[in-house]
């Protein structure tokens, strides 16, 4: 009887500007994996670094033939970089996982394990401490409730882009192929199942996190508009709103010229004005909803790639 195949395990992880930082990611992982009896694989992605961080990761790819190495050409973004990895994989799982060190490599046994039970998800899920309440966390808590109010998707508040998939969960997310991602939607979109791994997040090992306002607004956005229609019923609702509010003031005059009231007709210029700039106000901003959907759409059929390599890379395929 042939010896039993070993589980190949891909493990990608994308870096941006990290240098000083990724060895010390590498050494942690590694000294997890390395005493796991399954053949493991690390397919880090540079995102576009400015740093010297791909030149470290050579290095440590000198020293170490199962790391990959892909460039994008530039900086596409956290979730993009997520998927260049994801595309690139071919193992029989794949943990997703970042590159800073806050999430702890020595819960990818039990990953493993829930994954080899028959699950196709195991999402790890951050558990807030009690050192206060930052603005991160604050705007992170009411995004969630925000995204899970409005759209029929349902994602765990506190998710992270911590997580294993098993081959056939990867092989449905890579069916889809939307320019504006957002992978914590679209993997609980998916409907496989799945279990929740919950885990308190360390500290850094170094730097600063690359998750700058702008690009969590932008995430937010690309979250709100892809998976809801919400706006447009928004806009939609505060139209019919003042349409039922403009009949009603209708009804009101014609009644005081029906009952022969018409001294008490008075012309509102103010009121007027303020009806006028609130109804073209919803207009306007009812026309923003709909431009940005326009918009996604546009990007959508130009079908451009979620990302381009740069190059050679390191030990790929």
């Amino acid at each position: 009887m042939p010896p039993k195949r070993k589980l190949q395990i891909d493990i990608v992880i994308p870096i941006f500007n990290e240098a000083g930082v990724v060895e010390q990611t590498h050494a942690h992982v590694r000294d997890v994996v390395d005493s796991l009896p399954y053949e493991f694989k690390f397919i880090y992605v540079d995102d576009g670094s400015r740093d010297g961080t791909a030149d470290t990761l050579r290095k440590i790819a000198d020293s170490d033939p199962r790391i990959s190495l892909l460039q994008l050409s530039r900086n596409f973004g956290h979730q993009a970089a997520l998927t260049a990895g994801m595309d690139a994989s071919r193992g029989d799982m794949v943990i997703t996982m970042d590159g800073d060190g806050q999430h702890p490599p020595q819960m990818i046994p039990q990953m493993i394990g829930l994954i080899e039970q028959g699950y196709d998800i195991v999402q790890a899920q951050r558990i807030d401490d009690a050192r206060g309440m930052s603005f991160k966390k604050w705007s992170s808590n009411l995004f969630y409730r925000l995204i899970n109010f409005v759209s029929g998707t349902q994602i765990l508040q506190g998710a992270a882009d911590f997580r294993a998939l098993s081959k056939n969960a990867l092989d449905g997310l890579r069916s889809m192929h939307e320019y504006h991602r957002f992978l914590r939607g679209m993997i609980s979109w998916m409907g496989y199942a799945s279990v929740i791994l919950p885990y308190h997040e360390p500290q850094r090992v170094g730097g600063k996190s690359k998750y700058s306002l702008g690009k969590m607004i932008r995430l937010a956005s690309d979250a709100i508009f892809s998976f809801s229609l919400a706006p447009l019923y928004i806009g939609l609702s505060a139209g019919l709103g003042f349409f039922v509010l403009a009949a009603a003031q209708l009804i009101y005059v014609l009644t005081l010229w029906l009952s022969g009231h018409t001294e008490r007709i008075v012309a509102g210029w103010s009121s007027l004005m303020a009806i006028m700039l609130i109804a073209s106000g919803i207009i306007m901003i009812l026309l923003g909803f709909i431009g940005v959907y326009v918009g996604y759409i546009f990007q959508e059929v130009k079908r451009r790639p979620i990302y381009l390599l740069k190059g050679e890379n390191k030990n790929g395929e």
